[in-house]
């Protein structure tokens, strides 16, 4: 498989050259040259988890990455449960959240650091990994990539921006991680990694790659939960998919699905107050605007990274983007209200971004009265997000052994400003 710039400037490159480089060196990003029908021949196939994610991936790495080692990448980058719950009918929750991180993140994660470390050997430069997180990127970049041979990875994240669990899960692992508290918003720790991707003295003296949404490596894997997601929900019939959106590298993994042949109705990009997205399918025009704090913090983007490859996708036909997603925005108040709401109705405890997601749901399922089935993405346990989620359940929230394992350790990090300029120093330095 080759994977060519959305810029269309710079060269084809294979797998291997787009998940190390991240951003394509004419600051585009990757996307395959060809996109495989695979939806005919796996509906009817009964596959566990790992086994679906070895069909699917295999066509994007094959020539680079042989079958059986690609296997045991997908065993132990998707070893824990992913299920599909019915809320009521044709209305069901895809969890995904019971990785190591308890965040959607660690599909993607665990997938990247398994397919670098593969790649690399121990006569190789070492390599930084470069990541912006608003929340649970940092924490599951951090899990996935701890103590791997050869990769350091440096976070980046907004000061006051994430929630006090999240930051104890990115900054208290060590070793070859180290966190950069920025002063500023997701939107300049994401500049600061694009701007650090084109310059030339930086990237002749250290071997850079990202693990943001803008590595091609983070799409493709969450690709696959679509399609486990219909294979749990229905045979033939359409599915309508809300998915909570920030960078909407989850929104496009879906694309890339439905391009495969997933039948899929809709796509409900279902943001906060930070609503340039929806804003850009009203009037066509996209604005992009300084990011603004909200409870969801994970979709607090402003200037978000993939619509360059939606808008790829759909050959920049504004008529086939609005064909294949609808953009709705909700503020805090409608969070606290859904989250109240789906507990009283079904003693669920949702987090604020799934919050959000299934009111986009409800919502688009009340104006067009589809009958097809719909799912909600459930990107994170809202046991991390506890300062939101308690007050408006009115009840205490039991917190996993996996996320009390943090509560109380040290946090290792560097405070620093957003300049791309002091970043630069470190990343020099360091």
């Amino acid at each position: 498989m080759q994977y060519f710039s959305t810029n269309k400037k710079s060269s084809l490159v294979g797998f291997r050259d787009a998940l190390f480089q991240g951003l394509a060196p004419d600051g585009g990003l990757y996307l395959p040259e060809n996109i495989p029908i695979l939806w005919d021949k796996l509906k009817y196939k009964d596959l566990s988890y790992p086994e679906l994610a070895f069909e699917i991936l295999h066509p994007y790495v094959d020539g680079e990455i042989p079958k059986l080692s690609l296997a045991d990448i997908c065993q132990n980058a998707f070893s824990f449960i992913v299920p599909v719950n019915k809320i009521k009918k044709d209305h069901y929750i895809l969890e995904l959240f019971h990785g190591p991180t308890l965040a959607f993140k660690d599909f993607a994660a665990r997938f990247m650091a398994r397919s670098m470390e593969y790649f690399l050997d121990n006569n190789s430069k070492e390599l930084t990994v470069l990541v912006a997180t608003s929340g649970d990127t940092g924490s599951a970049v951090a899990s996935g990539f701890h103590n791997v041979d050869g990769i350091r990875v440096v976070i980046l994240y907004p000061k006051g921006r994430v929630t006090p669990i999240q930051e104890r899960q990115l900054t208290s692992l060590g070793d070859n991680i180290t966190a950069l508290e920025i002063d500023g918003s997701f939107d300049d720790c994401q500049l600061i990694v694009k701007m650090a991707f084109q310059d030339k003295d930086l990237n002749e003296s250290i071997h850079l790659s990202s693990a943001n949404s803008i590595n091609i490596a983070r799409l493709l894997p969450q690709s696959v939960y679509y399609f486990w997601a219909h294979k749990q929900i229905s045979r033939n019939e359409p599915i309508i998919v809300s998915v909570p959106s920030g960078n909407f590298g989850n929104l496009t993994g879906g694309l890339l699905a439905k391009k495969m042949g997933l039948p899929i109705e809709k796509f409900i990009a279902s943001t906060n107050k930070n609503d340039v997205v929806p804003e850009y399918l009203d009037s066509g025009k996209f604005q992009p605007r300084p990011s603004v704090r909200t409870l969801s913090n994970a979709m607090d983007v402003g200037d978000p990274s993939n619509l360059s490859r939606i808008q790829k996708l759909h050959n920049y036909d504004m008529k086939n983007i609005r064909n294949n997603i609808m953009g709705i925005a909700y503020t805090d108040d409608e969070t606290i209200d859904s989250i109240s709401k789906i507990f009283s109705e079904n003693q669920i405890i949702l987090d604020p971004h799934t919050a959000v997601g299934y009111a986009g749901l409800l919502d688009y399922k009340k104006e067009f009265n589809s009958m097809n089935p719909g799912v909600v993405l459930s990107t994170a346990h809202p046991a991390k997000f506890i300062e939101s989620v308690e007050p408006a359940i009115g009840e205490k929230i039991s917190i996993p052994k996996r996320l009390q394992h943090f509560i109380g350790r040290e946090m290792q990090k560097i405070e620093m400003s957003n300049r791309m300029s002091d970043v630069k120093e470190f990343l020099l330095t360091a």
